[in-house]
């Protein structure tokens, strides 16, 4: 009796779960690897909670991406943001990356910035890192931690923020990055 009432907890868990994840901007294929629901069942909770069907296709697989000029400044941000919660407190992986982005597009909206980092980019994200595809590395300028290439030698590695590339703010619509 115990088992079958622990089964269905876990299993409205995992809804509830699935339910946040899709409110925060999760793709199907994460929804797939980070709960244990069917596939059926999650489109049809993710047609219940977004009132829409889930986007088709590939997830973002580049690692080029988190180390252009902006989104790198935005991946680091959340990156810093996800190590600091994860080494400081006892928390569900899963939990840990929505608190994390939580907390990036609070402090990117108190700067009046877009977001560049969807959900989905940041659980990537984390991903390649754990992986050892990418890493932190500090800036020999200004000690800020960044997202590199793994091999990325710390004592002659200068960040986004310290030398901007020569068309920093000149394309269209580009917003200045400033740290206060």
């Amino acid at each position: 009796m115990a088992a079958a009432a622990k089964s269905v907890l876990d299993h409205s868990r995992q809804i509830e779960r699935a339910a946040m994840l899709i409110r925060m901007g999760a793709r199907m294929q994460l929804l797939e690897a980070e709960t244990d629901l069917s596939y059926e069942r999650l489109l049809r909770l993710y047609k219940e909670v977004a009132g829409r069907s889930p986007s088709r296709g590939q997830l973002p697989f580049s690692m080029d991406w988190f180390l252009s000029w902006q989104e790198n400044i935005h991946a680091s941000l959340f990156l810093n943001v996800h190590e600091y919660l994860s080494k400081g407190m006892e928390i569900d992986p899963v939990d840990c990356l929505a608190k994390a982005y939580r907390l990036y597009l609070e402090q990117v909206g108190a700067a009046d910035i877009d977001p560049l980092l969807s959900f989905t980019r940041a659980w990537r994200l984390v991903r390649f890192v754990d992986a050892g595809m990418l890493a932190m590395t500090g800036c020999s300028r200004c000690g800020g931690k960044f997202v590199t290439e793994p091999y990325e030698d710390p004592r002659r590695y200068v960040c986004g923020l310290c030398r901007p590339p020569a068309r920093a703010g000149k394309c269209k619509g580009a917003r200045s990055l400033t740290l206060q």
